[in-house]
């Protein structure tokens, strides 16, 4: 039922709409209204909220088949910013209170942000400098945060910060705390970064001066933010993981096309085994990291633990789908680098999922450390 619904979705928003979207650096707004309107913002809040009470298995098939369909990464990301970033968040360790503020409008589309990443905290969260300052009632936030997708259209925001220095937190792991912040504000200046794809959405810098939030906005337990942010860093990584093995899908589907059409010496390409292999290769791989994945969405929803499933599901659809975008655009030549068949916009959009939620490095070094047991490498 959900594929059949996300199928029928993806039909209405083929690749010349994402293709014309992104060339024109302007947001799809009918497509956001009918993930909207078909319940898959809700997918995973419970239905006393107003969603459709499933769990993340269920978002994965639904951001796996828009993607693959014909929405390329646009099938996972609006989904990923609002419902993983916002619902799952706040569902995980929301107090009452902020569920029923919040729940029910991210259901009927109240667009979400994570303010994460900064110039000096990539991959090493800990290093987060944005500071939240407890002054009476509230608290008073000062920062900069860099590369948060969505901010520039975005109601809310989860907002992590340091609530303890990290030179005086008893554990390296204590001191982070997230907040709740409505959006916009004056205290947030949002600005937008020129980037290489994915033009439909915007990615944006964000500097936070004296913003004030009240004690009541504090997401989870003060000082162990770290912890509650991995129950959304896990999903997001799954979500990017569905998206690569989609866009990899969505390619070979093009190359093979191509290939059957394409004549070149009397026989058509694709009876060539220097253009079946690869594609064929790929196919198969990405097969094998959609069960992967489907496992570490099955965990999670089970409240089991998925960080290693998680990261080499990662691991294993961005290469399956790098190689697969690479092989179709290698299939369809010169037609390949043309806008028109979209191959080139796929290939920007998959290289930055090699890039984030995690680098490729960072996912092989948790599998390194937290899988096989070796030495900490970093």
């Amino acid at each position: 039922m959900i594929v059949q619904a996300a199928s029928e979705i993806a039909q209405d928003f083929g690749p010349e709409y994402w293709r014309e979207k992104d060339r024109k650096h302007t947001f799809p707004e009918n497509f956001w209204k009918a993930l909207v309107g078909a319940g898959f913002v809700g997918i995973i809040i419970p239905e006393s909220y107003g969603g459709g009470d499933m769990k993340m298995l269920e978002m994965i098939l639904a951001m796996e088949t828009l993607t693959s369909e014909s929405c390329g990464l646009a099938g996972t990301w609006f989904l990923c910013l609002t419902s993983v970033f916002g619902g799952l968040s706040i569902l995980k360790h929301g107090d009452e209170k902020q569920k029923e503020r919040y729940l029910p409008k991210i259901v009927k589309g109240m667009e979400f942000c994570l303010a994460l990443t900064e110039p000096d905290a990539g991959s090493n969260t800990l290093n987060t400098k944005t500071s939240a300052v407890e002054e009476g009632g509230e608290y008073v936030i000062n920062g900069q945060k860099t590369f948060i997708s969505g901010a520039d259209r975005a109601k809310g925001m989860v907002l992590v910060t340091r609530t303890t220095p990290l030179e005086k937190a008893s554990m390296r792991t204590l001191g982070l705390s997230l907040f709740l912040v409505d959006l916009p504000n004056p205290a947030i200046e949002v600005n937008p970064i020129e980037k290489h794809g994915i033009n439909y959405s915007k990615t944006c810098d964000i500097y936070i001066n004296n913003l004030k939030v009240p004690k009541e906005n504090m997401l989870g337990e003060k000082d162990k933010g770290w912890y509650h942010i991995l129950d959304t860093l896990n999903p997001e990584r799954m979500s990017f993981s569905a998206a690569a093995g989609g866009i990899g899908i969505l390619a070979i589907r093009k190359a093979v096309e191509h290939a059957k059409q394409r004549n070149v010496f009397g026989t058509p390409i694709g009876s060539h085994q220097a253009i079946q292999f690869p594609l064929a290769e790929a196919k198969a791989k990405i097969e094998a990291a959609r069960l992967l994945n489907y496992k570490a969405a099955w965990r999670y929803g089970e409240e089991q633990p998925c960080g290693a499933e998680a990261n080499m599901a990662k691991i294993a659809a961005v290469e399956a789908g790098i190689q697969a975008v690479y092989h179709a655009m290698q299939t369809l030549g010169g037609y390949g680098y043309a806008v028109e068949y979209d191959v080139e916009r796929w290939w920007r959009e998959i290289n930055l999922i090699r890039l984030a939620p995690v680098t490729h490095q960072m996912a092989l070094a948790f599998v390194g450390e937290h899988v096989l047991g070796l030495p900490k490498s970093y």
